[in-house]
């Protein structure tokens, strides 16, 4: 009987472990993973849910529709992209066999989401009659005339178009920004892709993924270069080295520098000028507008890794920066010992290991332009819901304060002078009237042709447009990017110079 006993406690110790262990298993599916299984891309249960609301449309900032929701089915439907490729990576894709991406995932939920009592509410407290409230009661149930949110981005439709067309069949990356708001005008990354035919786009995609497999970016059309694209910045970095100088460096802003056209190292390495210029005695604007590699470098040197990395560190790099409407990449600014000199001079000039975005370099010069103090980037300003009506809005808000405003006076004015220095050698004629501050940049890696990069602002005296350009293995020299540049801002400004 003993043993009986002893063998019926056993079952039923075995059987309470199996319990436990059943009941902790559900506990952590549950608790832990009931959230993502229920937001797979592929749960047929979310999509019949999301499908139940026609769609909300994605505008532009002056309300041109970006996107249009067509029903196909009581609960299906398809979303259709009226300008093909142009707004592809900022606006992203909705489709169920391929998922949800950039502000369509981002604002998926506010997209999908018809907010009926309080639409019906207001439009009956505006406009009431008994038919609109004997209406209101009978079709509350009634789902066929039910449109989500919509979302107002910041994007101006012009601008971005004659951006794309601008690259022609480049790669690279571009962004427009309204510096003292941190407003996105444009977000471009060549190339695109035509998100109505995703099935097509992905195979080609794939395709050029495996052709590409041993590149260190295969070039795919669905990366957006311009917020997770990362490149050596060149010379553009060179407004960050000039702040780190103005602000640890007394009386470098009145120093002359003896630029000999190249820095050599103890390990044999040399620094050296474009074509090996030798540039003679130079101040630092006049070293800024010749985008001396000498002078820089030595910069670089005084001012020794830490410093000029918490500078770049105050510029966002090795940070993800807050941004409304999508996440871009942090730009990376490497840390070096004090004896690799001679990285630590590249690095003032953009190259080492320095790594930067588009977009990164795009609120550089917005900084400069903004006084100083850098704005978080914003590419959607409001959802509104189907009567128009604001269900959220968006403000503008300050990242920080990177400079002193005397300090961005300063470069400002050295980005004024390297702009009428090309303008007077015969060059960017597309930019007279417009009153533009600029940095170049040529920045070289992996043995192919550099990239061309230009980042600037207009008008320098009152900016309402900062931009970086990034035209990958275009050449030396910022002629690709400045095309770019110039047609940016004959869209802007509408053709005509600002008043």
């Amino acid at each position: 009987m003993n043993d009986l006993k002893k063998n019926v406690t056993k079952v039923m110790i075995v059987f309470l472990f199996l319990f436990i262990a059943l009941i902790s298993y559900i506990a952590y599916f549950q608790v832990f993973k009931a959230y993502d299984i229920a937001h797979k891309q592929g749960n047929r249960i979310v999509w019949a849910q999301r499908n139940s609301v026609l769609r909300g449309t994605i505008y532009d900032r002056n309300m041109n529709p970006l996107t249009k929701s067509v029903r196909t089915g009581p609960l299906s439907q398809k979303v259709e992209y009226p300008y093909g490729g142009i707004f592809a990576h900022p606006i992203g894709y909705m489709s169920e066999r391929f998922g949800v991406t950039g502000l369509e995932g981002t604002f998926d939920k506010q997209l999908s989401t018809y907010n009926s009592t309080r639409t019906d509410l207001k439009t009956l407290i505006n406009n009431f009659s008994w038919q609109n409230l004997k209406d209101m009661f009978f079709q509350r149930n009634n789902k066929s005339n039910q449109v989500g949110n919509s979302v107002v981005t910041t994007l101006d439709t012009k601008v971005q178009e004659a951006v794309v067309k601008a690259f022609g069949n480049h790669k690279g990356g571009a962004v427009a920004i309204d510096p003292k708001t941190g407003q996105v005008l444009a977000m471009v990354s060549m190339p695109t892709f035509n998100p109505n035919d995703l099935a097509a786009e992905m195979a080609r995609a794939n395709k050029i993924e495996q052709e590409n497999k041993n590149l260190p970016d295969p070039g795919s059309p669905l990366v957006n270069r311009a917020i997770n694209g990362l490149f050596p910045p060149g010379s553009t970095f060179k407004i960050v080295t000039t702040t780190s100088a103005l602000n640890n460096i007394p009386g470098v802003g009145s120093e002359i520098f003896h630029d000999t056209g190249e820095i050599k190292f103890p390990d044999g390495q040399v620094l050296h000028n474009n074509d090996y210029e030798v540039d003679g005695n130079i101040d630092l604007r006049r070293a800024f507008v010749l985008s001396s590699n000498v002078v820089f470098g030595t910069l670089a040197m005084q001012l020794q890794n830490p410093k000029l990395r918490q500078t770049a560190e105050m510029f966002g790099f090795n940070e993800q920066i807050p941004a409304i409407g999508f996440a871009m990449t942090p730009s990376q600014f490497p840390k070096y010992d004090s004896w690799q000199i001679g990285l630590i001079a590249q690095s003032g000039i953009g190259q080492a290991g320095v790594l930067a975005s588009p977009m990164q370099m795009a609120l550089v010069a917005g900084t400069v332009a903004n006084n100083g103090v850098m704005m978080e980037p914003k590419l959607v300003n409001k959802i509104i819901n189907q009567q128009g009506q604001t269900v959220q809005s968006f403000s503008n808000q300050e990242y920080r304060r990177v400079m002193s405003q005397s300090d961005a006076a300063t470069i400002k004015s050295y980005m004024t002078s390297l702009v009428e220095n090309n303008m007077a050698g015969g060059y960017w004629s597309f930019f007279k009237g417009y009153d533009v501050a600029a940095k170049t940049g040529t920045a070289t890696h992996d043995g192919k042709a550099p990239d061309s990069w230009l980042e600037g602002f207009a008008p320098a005296n009152d900016p309402k447009i900062a931009f970086a350009v990034c035209v990958e293995d275009a050449g030396y020299g910022a002629g690709a990017a400045s095309d770019v540049a110039g047609a940016m801002l004959h869209a802007f400004f509408n053709n005509k110079p600002p008043q």
